[in-house]
């Protein structure tokens, strides 16, 4: 409902912007500066977001206009589209759209509710640091250019750049932004604090002096003190007031009330002539407050820039170097490569798809395990798994390895179990906060008895020196140090949750083929009767599947063929099967192919049938990875193996498992999922290793799963961990730096501690400047980095060197 008001109040401010009000419009007798800023309230209103306004006080930017929906229209071309969409298919989109306007918790909430205005919008989450909004939308509901309007009526306008390295200047900018502002305010408080300290000179000798001249020096004092508390010192003032207004306490809240009763102590004693004040103190304060804030945000950068450098996933895949495929790291992958996806591989880069066909798995980008069609000249997205006959695909964009990771740590594929220490110290960083208020109250009744001339500096102290965030940050440097020390050893972990959950494993289950065996060297007989040119095209059917044993005879055959494949298809746990020329070929298991299975078996057996007659079968003799069995002695606790394979290798698995380990033969992947299901029953924490094929249903269903690979892109998205196969001998020491993980966390919680309670014994007390406390309390955080990251290295370089 609008009101019409008689008097205009030119002081009154925008309730949307907060900017002042030339030309008042009201309505639901709120005041707005302009049609925009009204526009935006109505629109929050009538979709019941009116919430965001109880985040902060006038969260949004002026508006001085309604936005023209027409102005996005371009973005509908589908040129355009193809190079803003990260992802794109017929019922889901997902865009990335950099938007410098966020810049308070309201931004993010009503960015993240972007649903509750349209329905055609699944998803949307912010990336504060990076000024980033990721939204999945529903392309029959809503178009992109629909998407960007709407951001923009709202006062979220995306800036939109059609440059190849749009991502890389928008991470680059919003950081440098960053650290300009605060380099800025670093400048503004070292510039003022020098000056405070030169006019404060008379004052620290005892020189006496003509008293209208210290009163102008006071005075001075003062206005350089302004734009230290206003500019300088702002960011913690504005986060401790938002905690307020959210009625919670953050670590910020004591350093702010430093401030604020440090300022206005010293203003009241020049005001009042009782005295010079503590201007020096103040603007000293600042000063160092920024300088630890600046040195703790390039340690935490220099961290989070290790991690991403490191997380490389041990994935390859098929290019062609001349006339031949060889294996390649995916991250050697550039521009214009011609690449090959086999089935169940993961697509490792945005690419066209130059031959073949066959349908892709985009659960990784969607949760939705629907398949997509692809025909040559289709566009095939980073993330999608290969369902059927192999591609070639020519790379459009190279690969990204932060893209890559954020689709396997999509929330759809996360485990519900929280982190327990997270949680624990979050609540502990909190409680402390109150604990540190309460003493700075006491500190301050005992000294205004004692020597109330003191009160002010001693309650300034304790609040600076007592900094929370040292606890809070135990748990996440630790677990991200260790991180990257699991990624050195060839295990890639999803996230740091994973490394907890870890500590707790008490139970192994193994799958065999491509796990426990690999290919090297391996002995692969044929008993039966084929022809050269059949086994050229077994050879080539072979070849279009990841499976270890497919890759093994693949390997072992030497007959060439040029056989057109089609309609190939690979059950999981039974075979594969296709029409080559005219004849229809099954190589898998004896039920699969409808061969007779054999009476004695002493290797692993792969049958071949044609047309649905039996021809014979492959005899291969895998080896077992080196130094297993002196991993399987160390680790000493339940320990068990499920294969979908027969039982040929039982007599080996028994002596490599040894006799009270639990040994499963042609298991189907939900009998593997059961199995687990059922030692968790029992109250086991189980740890399953599998290639990814058939025990995608396990490596979900445990506590950690980790998919082991040698050289192939198969992995499954619910899997928790990436494991090179040549490291599996190292399992046992992995479970146990976890475990080393959880105590140093603890020894971190209860330095901090120790450091909080003897600096905060020198405040009460006295002996503490703020000037000192200033430099300490930032020092208490880096100390803790210092001590997890070296606690970390030390203890898995023992480990490792074992």
């Amino acid at each position: 409902m609008e009101v019409q008001h008689d008097t205009i109040d030119v002081d009154v401010q925008c309730y949307h912007c907060g900017q002042p009000c030339e030309d008042v419009s009201w309505q639901d007798d709120k005041p707005f500066c302009c049609v925009g800023c009204k526009t935006v309230y109505e629109i929050l209103s009538t979709n019941d977001l009116c919430e965001y306004y109880n985040y902060q006080q006038n969260p949004g930017i002026q508006l001085n206009k309604p936005v023209d929906e027409s102005a996005y229209d371009y973005l509908n071309e589908p040129a355009i589209r193809q190079k803003l969409l990260t992802f794109n298919s017929d019922t889901f989109s997902r865009v990335n759209f950099f938007v410098p306007a966020i810049h308070c918790v309201s931004c993010i909430w009503l960015l993240e509710n972007l649903k509750r205005l349209d329905g055609g919008i699944v998803k949307s989450e912010v990336n504060f640091a990076r000024k980033q909004v990721v939204i999945d939308f529903n392309p029959e509901k809503i178009s992109l250019a629909r998407v960007a309007s709407l951001m923009a009526t709202v006062g979220y306008a995306p800036v939109i750049t059609l440059d190849d390295d749009t991502e890389k200047a928008q991470h680059g900018r919003s950081f440098f932004t960053a650290d300009k502002q605060l380099i800025t305010k670093l400048a503004i408080a070292g510039f003022c604090f020098g000056n405070v300290m030169l006019f404060s000179f008379p004052e620290y000798l005892g020189l006496e002096g003509e008293d209208s001249l210290k009163e102008v020096f006071s005075w001075l004092n003062v206005l350089l003190s302004v734009p230290v508390l206003l500019y300088s010192g702002i960011d913690y003032l504005t986060s401790a007031w938002k905690s307020f207004k959210q009625r919670q306490i953050n670590i910020d809240v004591p350093i702010a009330v430093g401030l604020i009763a440090l300022f206005g102590r010293s203003l009241w004693e020049i005001i009042t002539g009782y005295g010079p004040g503590y201007f020096d103190s103040f603007t000293g304060l600042v000063f160092f407050l920024l300088i630890g804030r600046w040195f703790q945000s390039k340690t935490y950068q220099s961290l989070a820039f290790d991690r991403d450098f490191k997380s490389y996933f041990p994935l390859a895949v098929q290019r062609r170097q001349g006339n031949e495929w060889k294996p390649v790291v995916i991250y050697e992958l550039r521009m214009g490569d011609e690449i090959k996806i086999r089935n169940m591989e993961i697509v490792p880069a945005d690419s066209t798809l130059l031959t073949g066909e066959g349908f892709m798995d985009y659960s990784f980008v969607t949760g939705e395990s629907r398949p997509v069609k692809i025909t040559p000249g289709s566009y095939v997205y980073a993330g999608g798994r290969l369902i059927g006959q192999p591609v070639t695909l020519r790379v459009d964009k190279e690969t990204s390895q932060s893209h890559l990771t954020s689709l396997w740590n999509n929330a759809i594929f996360k485990k519900p179990l929280e982190s327990r220490y997270r949680k624990i110290l979050d609540k502990a960083a909190q409680r402390f906060t109150w604990i540190v208020l309460a003493i700075a109250l006491i500190t301050a009744g005992y000294w205004y008895l004692a020597d109330a001339s003191q009160v002010w500096l001693i309650v300034t102290a304790v609040l600076m020196v007592a900094c929370p965030c040292a606890l809070a940050l135990t748990a996440p440097f630790t677990y991200g140090t260790m991180l990257r020390q699991f990624g050195r050893h060839g295990l890639y972990l999803k996230n740091a949750d994973v490394i907890e959950r870890m500590a707790g494993i008490d139970a192994l289950v193994f799958d065999k083929t491509g796990t426990l065996t690999h290919g090297l060297k391996p002995q692969v007989d044929f008993v039966g009767r084929l022809s050269d040119n059949e086994l050229a095209n077994i050879r080539r059917l072979c070849s279009f599947s990841t499976h270890p044993l497919s890759t093994i005879i693949s390997q072992a055959l030497t007959q060439r063929g040029a056989g057109e494949v089609k309609d190939f298809k690979e059950i999981p746990a039974q075979g594969i099967e296709a029409c080559i020329n005219t004849d229809h070929y099954q190589v898998g298991s004896a039920r699969f192919t409808g061969a007779l299975p054999l009476a004695d078996d002493s290797a692993s057996v792969v049958f071949v049938s044609i047309n649905e007659q039996p021809r014979g079968y492959f005899q291969i003799k895998t080896s077992v990875r080196e130094n297993i069995e002196p991993m399987l002695r160390r680790w000493n606790r339940p320990v068990a193996m499920v294969s979908g394979d027969n039982d040929a290798d039982k007599d080996r698995m028994k002596i490599l498992f040894g006799a009270d380990a639990q040994l499963l033969f042609n298991q189907n992947p939900h009998d593997k999922l059961n199995y687990v299901k059922e030692l968790q029953q029992a109250g086991n924490k189980v740890l399953m290793l599998g290639d990814g094929l058939n025990d995608s249903g396990a490596l979900k269903q445990a506590d950690v799963g980790l998919a082991v690979t040698d050289d192939t892109g198969v992995f499954t998205p619910s899997c928790d961990g990436i494991l090179q196969g040549d490291k599996l001998p190292l399992l046992d020491r992995f479970l146990h730096l976890a475990k080393s993980a959880t105590t140093i966390v603890k020894s971190a919680f209860v330095l901090s501690f120790l450091y909080n309670a003897i600096a905060l014994s020198f405040a009460v007390t006295g002996h503490l400047t703020p000037l000192i406390a200033a430099v300490l309390m930032p020092l208490s955080s880096i100390s803790v980095v210092v001590f997890t990251t070296v606690s970390v290295n030390l203890v898995a370089a023992r480990k490792f060197a074992l």
